[in-house]
């Protein structure tokens, strides 16, 4: 499989423009390019973009998702270092996926209490 930089903006709901950056800054692990010059994305590609996304949305900063992709790069012998990336990240989505519970949990109180205040009107 290769793609265009056009058909894999389709397939990751990313822009060409986002595309580009992750290449330029570092992002991306490597992508081919065909004997004109054009950018060709394979499945494996993919996967990594999937990774960098999943990343950037729970709020990975971009020079930890740089960091990491220099390990990748570097190949065998930066399990350790990467894993430790990947833990750090971990802890910091958890205390995020807390607060966030922390929050709906006042939300549905207010909505109980709301829906009770209703009741007491019929």
């Amino acid at each position: 499989m290769s793609l265009t930089i056009a058909e894999t903006a389709e397939r990751t709901g990313l822009t060409a423009h986002t595309l580009r950056y992750y290449e330029r800054d570092g992002l991306m692990l490597s992508v081919d390019r065909s004997t004109a010059g054009h950018r060709r994305y394979n499945e494996g590609d993919l996967e990594w973009i999937g990774m960098i996304t999943r990343l950037r949305r729970t709020g990975m900063p971009i020079r930890d998702i740089r960091r990491y992709a220099e390990l990748v790069r570097s190949g065998d012998g930066t399990e350790a270092e990467r894993m430790a990336v990947l833990r750090r990240h971990r802890e910091q989505v958890r205390a995020q996926l807390d607060e966030t519970q922390a929050h709906l949990t006042l939300i549905e109180r207010k909505i109980e209490w709301y829906a009770g205040r209703t009741q007491a009107c019929d």
